[in-house]
């Protein structure tokens, strides 16, 4: 097909949500001339959908479920915009775990809360939940949540594991989480952490004051080629930078947490501390 863009589906939900109409389209044959008429709408619109170029509406799914038949299915548009919307995975989040699958290297900052990566089943699960309590997310979406993590934790045991550099600002051990015994399992899988030949934690104090280089939670992947990817989130978006202009301030950066927090022995003891004074 002449000036057909390869689509990418894993990149953004959007991006998925794109690739879904190309696919159901395609199976029926249909040029996008085709589906314009009875979506009520320009071909170019329905090829800005397919790559990505344009965000899709909420009317423009509920027209595509009645002309796909797809009203009320788990394949809907509106489920899928509704999820977009409102869903657990955050624009860029899908393309930097296929990145974090391949690492070589990875640095981990977080605030608040114990990274993904190192959480525990049940820690994981409080925290889902209580988002559901709060109505930010579904009972589905708790679930979803859940088994993402879960796929990525798996994905890092494999024969040549990746180096794994952990700073975690002191509110991770202090906030407690799910009760007594999620906190404490919680903190004792940080403890085992340390352990591991492949890893390095450190604790960012809360008197480094000034010093603490982020404000946001940040993960710097360095890969096969020694190419660095960053990613930075914030509570409803997530942003991936692989220009080397921006990465490379961004490494520095996290090398000078690093010199500014405690060394590994010191930060076990301080959550070796914090889980005796877990209430």
């Amino acid at each position: 097909m002449v000036n057909r863009k390869e689509l990418r589906p894993e990149s953004s939900p959007q991006a998925a949500y794109g690739a879904h109409l190309r696919r159901l389209r395609e199976e029926r044959v249909w040029t996008q001339e085709d589906l314009a008429g009875p979506m009520g709408c320009s071909s170019q619109h329905i090829s800005a959908v397919e790559t990505g170029r344009k965000p899709p509406t909420l009317p423009f799914s509920r027209r595509a479920d009645q002309v796909f038949g797809l009203v009320g299915s788990k394949e809907s548009f509106e489920r899928e915009w509704r999820e977009m919307r409102h869903g657990v995975l955050l624009e860029g989040f899908p393309e930097f775990v296929g990145y974090e699958g391949r690492a070589v290297e990875i640095r981990l900052f977080e605030i608040g809360i114990v990274p993904g990566l190192l959480q525990t089943p049940e820690y994981a699960r409080v925290l889902a939940n209580s988002a559901v309590k709060r109505g930010s997310i579904t009972p589905e979406q708790a679930d979803e949540r859940v088994a993402v993590l879960a796929t990525r934790q798996a994905a890092l045991d494999r024969p040549q594991s990746p180096m794994v550099f952990l700073v975690m600002d002191e509110s991770c051990i202090r906030r407690p989480i799910g009760g007594h015994k999620v906190m404490d399992a919680q903190l004792e899988r940080l403890v085992e952490f340390a352990e591991s030949p492949n890893s390095l934690l450190q604790i960012a104090p809360y008197a480094i004051g000034e010093r603490r280089t982020f404000d946001l939670p940040v993960t710097l992947l360095t890969l096969a080629d020694r190419s660095v990817v960053c990613y930075a989130e914030s509570q409803a978006q997530g942003h991936l930078d692989r220009e080397m202009t921006s990465v490379v301030p961004m490494l520095t950066a996290y090398h000078q947490l690093q010199a500014a927090s405690l060394s590994q022995a010191e930060s076990v003891a301080m959550i070796q501390e914090a889980r005796k004074g877990t209430p």
